[in-house]
């Protein structure tokens, strides 16, 4: 029986033009041989499988056949040696001994160190002086995957060569030149999958190469490499990102099934299908399409799926298959937490039906009406709540000359008609489609009813005027805090107040800054309506002056007294300032006893 060599081996490049995918070095290298400018210590690092030590021989036996005359064999030039299982100091010493001696035949030793970062500190340390001022027949070639763990000394004493991940069409043309060699009808598409499951090592491609020629005798397709390595079939890829497309969550749950039934794990598919959306995106610009690393026609299917993606979708969607990636192994259910990420996906083509109705809108031609205040803009309330007295006015924007007076509120049946079209107070019109919506709770952009709309029916349209932003609000907090009046004012218990706060947290759970902040200082009940909030500084004052309206109203409301009002105490906190220096602490010491100071002095001593 014929002794089998695997491909790795037999295929091994033995000259500098047989190297795949490491021209720049292959390139140097022959120069500095041709011009006599070769170092005489050199680094060849980067990742496994690349070509480094076959380089190594190449540079090692070609140094010698540069300066032959004859047919000499100079394999006794060339020393290797295996760092991982040779790295003391005693294997360095014995080293250093051979170098000393001058070649028999030839003009050139080469000294190959193949895992050089396997040496000790101290191997290192031993070799530092022969690695500067080796002999002049002496060549150091040493071979590592991991440059950052060799000592800055080393480096700095060699010429360093950074060979990179071969491409994944070099390595797909390198193993079609295998297969034509062996007589091995191979499929183009599964070369190039192979290759892309090797991930940059053309060692690794090989041994792939010769287990599926195993596998599966003298012809090898695109669905045996499928089989044989475990990995999804693009379609796969290409169907999830259609039903996306479609919104199909239906399709796309049975789909992730099928793929959980072939044995496939979540975390498969989830990566697959992230370096797919990846591809897409390359695909929509010419200028990237170059970085697309799949087949002819893998390539087609790309191009030609990118034109019903949009940017925006894509990056949504990669964002939520990363950070799905990042929870899975520490997600108890780890099934459920793709398929709530892939039913977050069909949900980013989505268009809202409020983007729909503005988009209809838009359609319409415009007219000289004048603009329709937006729900910013429009702040709803009780028309209990609104005090008798004479208020600052929110309705008008003040000056520097009236900011001081106290003007009342106009009466809508009086306003003038240039202060209706700025300042509109409607009584709403009862319809059997408001009667309707006002018989049912509803929720806007995520925040509760009274949120949006309070317990009244008439509304104020507010100034939105950057320069009197800030006295309307005020005046509109004055309202709020002043004791009503009319209106009932049923007399209840602490532990009604406290069940009613319960609730007003509760529909305010989607504000996270406000109920963190609320839950972690709640309000104190003083003289059976007044609610006090202690607050440690005016930033927090600012985050409870957004709701305050409509906490009071909440309150009223629920608790049936419309004597309730809030407020707001602000005591900064004053921390207290420690000693830190010598001297800070020397200080502290003289304020408790004065003697000490005295005693210094005395003694002539400094501070330190």
């Amino acid at each position: 029986m014929e002794r089998y060599i695997v491909s790795a081996r037999k295929y091994r490049p033995q000259t500098f033009e047989s190297v795949v995918g490491q021209s720049h070095i292959t390139s140097t290298l022959e120069n500095a041989i041709k011009n006599n400018h070769l170092a005489q210590a050199l680094l060849f690092c980067g990742p496994r499988g690349v070509g480094k030590t076959t380089c190594a021989r190449i540079l090692a036996k070609k140094i010698n056949e540069s300066t032959s005359t004859g047919e000499e064999d100079y394999a006794f030039n060339i020393f290797e040696l295996d760092a991982a299982s040779n790295n003391s100091v005693e294997d360095i010493r014995r080293l250093i001994d051979q170098v000393r001696f001058a070649p028999q035949v030839g003009k050139y030793k080469a000294y190959i160190i193949d895992e050089v970062h396997m040496l000790s500190q101290s191997a290192f340390n031993a070799f530092l002086k022969t690695l500067e001022e080796p002999p002049a027949h002496a060549i150091f070639i040493l071979a590592t995957t991991e440059k950052h763990k060799i000592i800055p000394t080393i480096l700095s004493r060699c010429q360093i060569f950074d060979f990179k991940r071969i491409t994944v069409e070099d390595i797909a043309n390198h193993l079609a030149y295998v297969a034509k060699q062996e007589g091995i009808t191979a499929d183009p598409e599964g070369l190039h999958l192979i290759a892309q499951k090797a991930d940059g090592a053309l060692r690794d491609a090989l041994s792939i190469f010769d287990r599926l020629v195993s596998f599966n005798g003298a012809e090898i397709t695109y669905q045996s490499v499928l089989d044989n390595l475990d990995i999804l079939d693009y379609d796969y890829y290409f169907k999830a990102t259609d039903l996306i497309l479609q919104q199909d969550l239906t399709n796309l749950l049975l789909l992730f099934d099928e793929i959980i039934d072939k044995g496939f794990e979540g975390i498969q598919f989830v990566n697959g299908l992230a370096t797919h959306l990846r591809d897409l995106m390359v695909s929509l610009d010419p200028q990237t399409v170059s970085l697309l690393e799949v087949g002819p026609n893998q390539k087609a299917r790309y191009l030609e799926q990118s034109k019903r993606c949009d940017l925006k979708m894509i990056f949504g969607a990669l964002s939520a298959l990363n950070d799905c990636d990042n929870r899975y192994k520490s997600s108890n259910n780890q099934r459920l937490l793709v398929e709530v990420t892939l039913m977050g996906l069909t949900q980013l083509t989505e268009k809202k039906k409020s983007d729909v109705n503005q988009d209809a809108v838009r359609a319409q031609p415009r007219t000289a009406s004048p603009p329709q205040p937006t729900p910013e803009q429009i702040i709803t309330v009780d028309p209990q709540v609104v005090p008798t007295k004479k208020q600052p006015s929110a309705l008008t924007a003040p000056t520097q000359e009236n900011t001081e007076q106290e003007v009342t509120a106009p009466d809508p049946t009086n306003a003038s008609k240039a202060e209706a079209e700025e300042v509109v107070s409607q009584p709403q019109v009862s319809t059997p489609e408001t009667e309707a919506s006002d018989s049912k709770p509803t929720q806007t952009d995520g925040k509760p009813d009274w949120l949006v709309k309070l317990s009244g029916k008439s509304t104020i349209r507010i100034n939105t005027d950057p320069q009197t932003k800030e006295n309307v609000t005020s005046a509109i907090e004055e309202t709020t805090h002043e004791p009503q009046i009319n209106g009932p004012k049923e007399v209840f218990s602490d532990a009604a107040f406290n069940e009613a706060w319960k609730e007003f947290l509760e529909s305010i759970h989607g504000l996270k800054t406000i109920h963190a902040m609320l839950t972690a200082r709640p309000p104190q009940l003083k003289n059976l309506t007044e609610v006090h909030f202690n607050l440690e500084n005016n930033t927090q004052a600012n985050y409870l002056q957004g709701i305050q309206t409509e906490m009071a109203v909440f309150l009223r409301e629920k608790l049936n007294n419309f004597n309730i009002s809030i407020h707001v105490n602000v005591s900064e906190l004053v921390t207290e300032k420690r000693p830190y220096t010598a001297e800070e602490r020397y200080l502290a010491m003289v304020e408790i006893n004065p003697h000490l100071d005295a005693l210094r002095k005395l003694l002539d001593t400094d501070i330190d």
